[in-house]
């Protein structure tokens, strides 16, 4: 689906304005005594999939702060694909490298970052306040140890040409008829691709929203009791098991996060859970490809419901930074809406923000097929849900410890074994 001559039009209008409001500046928290001000804030990040909104960042916002105040931005860049966190974790330990960033899996050091209640209330107020399940990660014993910026919607992702010679005219509405159009596509040559190893994104945003689907939680919401030992979980395992064996693609059970778009955009696959980062990488590369690409919500379960797992993106400021106040200052400048919605839009939406301001606005026109990951915040949940995003629940994400319940009875081992470890393994990390 090519973009309308229109749209394409509104959208260099809307971040050419956007550029020229990111250099006004005249909010009073970056007023600061000339004096006490740093030369440089080093701001880390991991690496976008979207250019352009890198881009945006570094040669408009960077050049409008620095104009506005004199204070040096450095953008430290860190490489996509799960090893931003370790080097987080060495920043804090080493007390260096970096005075904010996007804090990936903040529970892990968050008494090393300073309370930005401030900010995160004042943004809240005056953009139509927070989505309510991003709290649970951000606010910690009544504080704001973060500031959301937005979230990388997990969707489908499907070849509507093949679904449509299928015969598959609408995207599945649930689990069931999922499975149903996965055999069909894999008699064609067109198998599914549903990521099922080590990784941190594309395995747990169809997993954990399918096994909440059937009722199941990993804990209880008190995070004190383990819920996983059920008959529903079983059901769910089983399901998975056979949507594996007659529906996708044989290697898809041991992926890692880039491995379904490398599949996708080869013609591998028809269909798979992951970013917007397919379409990207299709409109800009395959152009033919592009045009045939879709995206759709999960599918409903047995209790009706649909969910998907929030990809949070927040920041925080480092207490051991040499001024953190600065720090802060710079921070609530990026979330101001003259900053935040241009840079927001410059990404074509890839992030969409916890913010109730967004959810209607214009920008998500810019293309249409990304509407549906604007809606996963309607029903996004965190992976801890309804437990606390702890340091037990960390463990038991970077130990894959549900995904390996899920892949290893898809390569043979019993339903009620692989649920018995998963237990087991939850009961030693929680105590």
């Amino acid at each position: 689906m090519a973009q309308p001559a229109q749209s394409k039009a509104g959208r260099r209008d809307f971040l050419k304005l956007a550029a020229g409001a990111a250099g006004v500046v005249g909010a009073p928290w970056i007023v600061r005594n000339v004096q006490a001000k740093p030369t440089t804030i080093t701001f880390a990040r991991e690496s976008s999939y979207v250019k352009n909104f890198d881009e945006h960042f570094q040669k408009v916002m960077v050049p409008a702060y620095q104009k506005a105040t004199g204070i040096k931005i450095d953008y430290l860049i860190q490489a996509a694909g799960g090893s931003a966190v370790p080097q987080l974790v060495s920043m804090v330990e080493n007390k260096s490298g970096a005075d904010l960033a996007w804090v990936q899996q903040e529970w892990l050091y968050r008494d090393a970052l300073v309370d930005v209640s401030d900010i995160a209330e004042a943004v809240g107020k005056e953009q139509g306040g927070w989505y309510e399940e991003i709290k649970s990660l951000s606010v910690d014993n009544g504080k704001w140890k973060s500031v959301p910026q937005a979230n990388i919607g997990q969707c489908m992702v499907y070849r509507k040409d093949w679904f449509d010679e299928a015969g598959i005219k609408h995207f599945p509405e649930t689990w069931d008829e999922f499975l149903e159009a996965g055999i069909k596509l894999k008699a064609k040559g067109h198998p599914f691709g549903m990521s099922m190893g080590h990784g941190f994104a594309d395995n747990y945003s169809w997993l954990y929203p399918l096994l909440w689907s059937y009722g199941v939680t990993v804990m209880d919401k008190a995070g004190k009791k383990v819920a996983l030992d059920t008959s529903e979980t079983a059901k769910a395992v089983d399901f998975v098991r056979k949507l594996y064996k007659e529906a996708c693609l044989e290697d898809c059970v041991g992926w890692l996060d880039p491995a379904n778009n490398k599949a996708f955009l080869t013609s591998q696959i028809s269909c798979t859970n992951n970013a917007y980062s397919i379409m990207v990488s299709a409109k800009r590369d395959l152009p033919e490809m592009g045009k045939v690409i879709d995206h759709a919500l999960n599918p409903k379960g047995p209790n009706g419901q649909r969910y998907h797992a929030l990809v949070p993106v927040t920041h925080g400021v480092f207490a051991y930074g040499p001024d953190p106040q600065a720090a802060k200052d710079f921070l609530r400048w990026t979330m101001d809406p003259k900053q935040f919605r241009p840079w927001i839009a410059s990404g074509d939406m890839y992030f969409a923000p916890y913010l109730h301001a967004f959810d209607k606005v214009p920008e998500w026109d810019i293309e249409p097929r990304v509407k549906p990951y604007q809606k996963v915040l309607e029903t996004g949940k965190l992976t801890s849900w309804p437990a606390p995003a702890n340091r037990a629940h960390g463990a038991v994400i970077n130990r894959w410890v549900v995904i390996d319940m899920f892949s290893k009875a898809c390569t043979g081992a019993p339903t009620k074994s692989v649920i018995a470890e998963a237990v087991a393994q939850l009961k030693q990390i929680y105590g």
